[in-house]
């Protein structure tokens, strides 16, 4: 075999069979990615294989790494400016040419995938003339630009189009979806899948001796679009639909989803060529877009950071759960043990009583009974699940747990009891944890004998779906508890963020400023359907006055009645708050929550619902006429403001945990990349302007915290 080493990235590899093998192997990197040196490699490839083409047989590109290609530079695309379309254009015109090259070669190209190819990873495989993919746990196959406010620029999506069709293609390039080699089989996107690397690279190689077809499809005479008509490229009624349902999901927050809909359906109707062009100008438009820059700063840089163990203290040595114990087969508790056993963690689930916590495991089991009903998970792995749960009433069955989390009720007395309770069942150097969502961690390790291995672990409702564990260290919270409540996070999957203590903590009091400002406007007179229109038009998945019956209007009022009382004793005095005395108000009028039978809404047995009459009589709302951007700012800019306040006083301590915690946490948009992202979007000096307007009009609790005055003087962006 003649041997040679292009420039950094790529191996040519020539074999006495004349198949030349291009192995992706970006060196000093985990993964290989689309960046300048890979288009430089990948150019001087492409030009030795055009020269020597009339000895080669055929070409197999595969990798070295793990990972087949990751995709493009993001870091490059941050780096762009609102005026840098014309060279973002230009890179994406670069890339697509050298793509082409390889699939004109005139030789058979095969793309032997070993693992994951995502964005420019697929999209060069699709540039090949096969693809043999190894089906491996883990491998994932597709499109998810949109996911960062990208499309994608190498073809992918017109390619993706003529192979499949629009109407199968859309929704894969709209809705960024991955999926399994299996899927992508199905689909017609590989040609075969293997077991190992051996077989798939056999397989390419048999392929190519094979004598196969080399004009793709689209470059053959009479080539028609799959499912096009000689009237329309894909049926009409899609046509008509697809971008209006588009827009009711999206409600235009995401100019990437837009792009890529009209790059798939403009392109489809010319040749290969313009199609290229159209979809390099739509993703030009939205990679030097705001939006763009948001979602990738916050949903791949800072969500890389907070997985990848970013705020573990150094110098402490990993540990791991085998055994927890779980007090409390509530909603949260049963959910947060069965997020354990799902990763072969024996868990321990406590209640009063064995039946109650028998009756916790019985509710997992319908829980899973329906996931395998929807195809969702096969009855094997919900069976061993279930098998490590142990339901109990009986303390001494949590022995030897490494960890043990408290999932109560609400209440400091209660915490306290089953705290004394469980931690002599502790192992060795074991952990106590909170589950609490608004109570002081620092007083809640009051009851246990060792506050320094005690802290919080809020997980967020419902545990199945939700990915983020709020971690809370206390006043004594020692570094080595914080290193293993991290890494038992990791464990089980989830995204961690690290806050310090305060009531309510970072999530609890950001999203109580967005469901009281809701609640507020009412009072104000604001008609409750427009509050919760607003909401949903911002990106906000659920409106503030539905978070409030569902949470329980009691609930809401009496944790503020729990404040004032703490204060009391404390000898503070707590500032009013927005949307309190409306609250206070329903619950006296009978009116507190959904369970309760009805609070903001009215619910009917057929599960509509219908706003409370008395909403206009008790409080004249719809009677005060708003300007539908005041209400919007309102809603994500009281967030906002208190995340900064939060931020001053160090309770969080990273942009990063803000901003991955708000989008994760509490569902602020992700368009927005987070709380202080898109305070960054919208600039610190106009921001604060803007808060100063809504002070002056709507009430001070708007007025710009110092740490944002002193940055809007400087026009500095929160990093």
């Amino acid at each position: 075999m003649n041997r040679e080493t292009q420039p950094d990235v790529i191996r040519y590899d020539r074999a006495g069979d004349g198949i030349v093998t291009l192995t992706l192997d970006n060196p000093g990197r985990s993964a290989n990615m689309m960046n300048t040196a890979f288009r430089t490699s990948l150019e001087h490839c492409i030009d030795r294989l055009e020269a020597e083409r009339d000895t080669i047989k055929g070409v197999i590109v595969t990798s070295a790494k793990e990972t087949f290609l990751a995709g493009g530079d993001l870091s490059a695309i941050l780096a762009l400016a609102p005026g840098d379309a014309a060279e973002s254009f230009r890179r994406a015109e670069d890339t697509k040419a050298l793509l082409r090259r390889l699939e004109l070669l005139g030789r058979p190209v095969a793309a032997v995938i070993n693992g994951t190819a995502l964005g420019g990873g697929m999209e060069l495989c699709l540039a090949c003339h096969a693809r043999f993919c190894v089906d491996a746990k883990g491998v994932r196959l597709g499109l998810p630009e949109t996911t960062l406010g990208l499309i994608p620029a190498a073809g992918g999506i017109v390619r993706l189009v003529r192979m499949i069709g629009l109407q199968a293609a859309v929704p894969l390039i709209v809705e960024g979806k991955t999926m399994a080699p299996a899927k992508a089989l199905s689909l017609g996107l590989l040609t075969d899948t293997a077991r190992g690397t051996d077989t798939a690279l056999q397989m390419a190689r048999d392929w190519i001796g094979s004598d196969p077809e080399l004009a793709k499809p689209w470059d053959r005479k009479g080539y028609s679009l799959p499912g096009s008509t000689e009237a329309y490229v894909a049926d009409s009624l899609y046509l008509r639909t697809a971008p209006t349902l588009l827009m009711k999901k999206s409600r235009g927050r995401y100019p990437a989803q837009e792009a890529a809909m009209r790059a798939a359906i403009e392109g489809a109707s010319v040749d290969f060529a313009s199609a290229s062009r159209i979809e390099s100008r739509h993703f030009a438009a939205v990679a030097t877009g705001p939006v763009a820059k948001n979602m990738i700063t916050t949903l791949f840089f800072h969500m890389q950071e907070a997985n990848s163990g970013k705020a573990r203290p150094e110098g402490i040595a990993p540990r791991r759960v085998s055994r927890l114990g779980v007090l409390g087969a509530g909603m949260m508790g049963r959910g947060i043990a069965l997020a354990a056993a799902s990763r072969g963690i024996d868990s321990v689930l406590k209640d009063v009583t064995t039946e109650a916590a028998t009756k916790g495991k019985d509710q997992l089991r319908a829980q899973l009974d329906t996931q395998i009903d929807r195809g969702r998970m096969s009855r094997d792995r919900a069976d061993a699940a279930l098998d490590r749960i142990t339901p109990t009433g009986a303390a001494t069955d949590l022995a030897g747990c490494e960890l043990i989390i408290e999932a109560v009720f609400e209440d400091r007395a209660l915490k306290s009891t089953v705290t004394r309770e469980a931690e002599p069942m502790l192992a060795p150097g074991g952990i106590l944890a909170s589950n609490t969502s608004t109570l002081p961690i620092t007083g809640l390790a009051e009851a246990a004998t060792r506050p320094d291995a005690f802290i919080g672990l809020h997980f967020f409702s419902p545990v199945d779906r939700m990915p983020l564990v709020e971690i809370i260290k206390g006043r004594e919270t020692s570094a080595e508890t914080l290193a293993g409540a991290l890494d038992f996070v990791q464990q089980i999957g989830k995204t961690p963020i690290v806050v310090n203590d305060s009531r309510g903590f970072f999530t609890s009091r950001v999203f109580g400023t967005y469901t009281r400002e809701g609640a507020q406007m009412v009072e104000d007179g604001v008609s409750p359907a427009v509050v919760e229109n607003v909401a949903a038009d911002a990106g906000l998945p659920v409106g503030p006055l539905t978070v409030l019956d569902q949470v329980s209007l009691i609930l809401t009022n009496s944790a503020r009645q729990q404040a004032l009382r703490d204060a009391e004793a404390e000898g503070k005095t707590l500032p009013p708050a927005a949307g309190y005395d409306i609250v206070a108000k329903m619950v006296e009028l009978g009116r507190k929550g959904r369970a309760a039978g009805g609070g903001f809404y009215d619910y009917g047995a057929d599960g509509t619902k219908t706003f409370w009459p008395g909403l206009a009589t008790h409080f004249n709302a719809g009677d005060t006429q708003i300007d539908t951007r005041d209400v919007e700012d309102r809603l994500l800019y009281i967030q906002a403001i208190e995340a900064i306040r939060i931020f001053e006083e160090g309770v969080v301590e990273t942009v990063r945990d803000a901003n991955v915690g708000s989008i994760l946490g509490i569902g602020y948009p992700r368009w927005t990349g987070g709380v202080l992202q898109f305070v960054n979007m919208v600039g610190t000096a106009e921001f604060a302007a803007r808060a100063d307007a809504l002070a002056d009009t709507y009430g001070e609790r708007f007025r710009p915290p110092a740490l944002l005055r002193d940055k809007a003087v400087r026009n500095e962006a929160f990093i």
